[in-house]
């Protein structure tokens, strides 16, 4: 079965990827599964996103090697035509995670969803910053706090 010409059992490591703030949507988004149901996942990386390469340094230390005691059946490597034959990597270098037949692309997905910033669409996330924190240190909902206190004790 294929879901927007990708094999449906693709379908959620594909959706995780589009989330990430680095990762684009283009041509080179394409997947596929071989006769022994290893499967593939080729994606492009906008290598001027200020998150491009730590994009790919987290699906690296998930994807390439979790931990010594705790490894996934995969693998993600760049792929790219001769640069002499095309464009430069802005146009013709894209991103390959390679699935083992045993490894479902579903538990990559939620081995990724786990480990990578959270939420992983918010860039501030991968930065180390959340909206939480931001909204602290606003002096306006500061005084805004200050303000339901003072409320409260005058009540």
């Amino acid at each position: 079965m294929l879901t927007d010409g990708h094999p449906a059992r693709l379908a959620g490591l594909l959706g995780f990827l589009m989330r990430l703030p680095a990762v684009e949507p283009s041509d080179a988004t394409l997947a596929g599964e071989e006769a022994d149901g290893a499967w593939w996942v080729r994606f492009a990386v906008d290598i001027d996103h200020e998150l491009a390469w730590h994009t790919v340094q987290e699906l690296a230390a998930v994807l390439n090697s979790l931990s010594a005691d705790e490894r996934l059946a995969s693998l993600l490597k760049p792929l790219s035509p001769p640069p002499y034959l095309s464009g430069g990597p802005e146009e013709c270098l894209s991103w390959i995670i390679e699935g083992a037949p045993e490894l479902e692309p579903d538990v990559v997905a939620a081995a990724l969803e786990a480990r990578l910033p959270q939420p992983v669409e918010d860039e501030a996330a991968w930065f180390g910053e959340s909206e939480e924190e931001f909204e602290e240190d606003d002096p306006e909902t500061e005084e805004a706090d200050e303000d339901d206190m003072t409320g409260l004790s005058q009540a």
